[in-house]
């Protein structure tokens, strides 16, 4: 049997979020432009007389990025957008987007190697930054990646080596909470 979306290149996402993008039909006005998942509008800078370009990622209530936009040549309206210039603002924004996940994801998973009960041992802590309960996952795994404990933490807990070293010479028992 045939799957439904195997019609779609290989690159072209499918599923109801695709779908939900695909229905976003492309606008190339002057100051409005959407696309490749994005959609630029230009709007008035509020601090002083220029403007700004809002990069909004389809979906998304908020713009991912918000930056300064060059003034039209009578010095009073914006530029207009063009393809070009789209491209290099989605570009600019992806970048933006993937390294503010990469900062979030380094503050909520970090992990330290640490000699300890005679081996080497790979301590990790997942925080799961839960609005009504907050808390993170402890985990130690030997040179083999199999798992010797795992226990629920405060989201506040500190890893470090020391910690670490610890935690594991206590026969990997819950630390006390501070």
């Amino acid at each position: 049997m045939t799957h439904p979306d195997a019609d779609l290149p290989p690159s072209e996402p499918s599923g109801p979020a695709a779908e939900a993008v695909q229905d976003i039909p492309k606008i190339h006005e002057p100051r409005l432009w959407t696309g490749d998942g994005w959609t630029a509008r230009v709007i008035k800078n509020e601090d002083d007389d220029g403007w700004a370009v809002a990069m909004i990622k389809d979906g998304e209530p908020e713009p991912a990025l918000i930056g300064p936009w060059t003034m039209g040549r009578d010095k009073k309206n914006p530029k207009p957008l063009d393809g070009p210039a789209f491209s290099t603002l989605v570009k600019t924004a992806s970048e933006f987007v993937r390294r503010h996940e990469q900062q979030l994801h380094a503050s909520l998973h970090q992990a330290i190697t640490v000699t300890a009960r005679g081996a080497r041992i790979a301590v990790a802590l997942d925080i799961v930054p839960d609005e009504d309960s907050p808390h993170a996952w402890l985990a130690a795994h030997d040179e083999a990646g199999e798992e010797l404990a795992r226990v629920k933490v405060a989201a506040s807990f500190k890893l470090s080596r020391a910690s670490a070293i610890a935690w594991a010479e206590n026969d990997f028992a819950r630390p006390k909470a501070r």
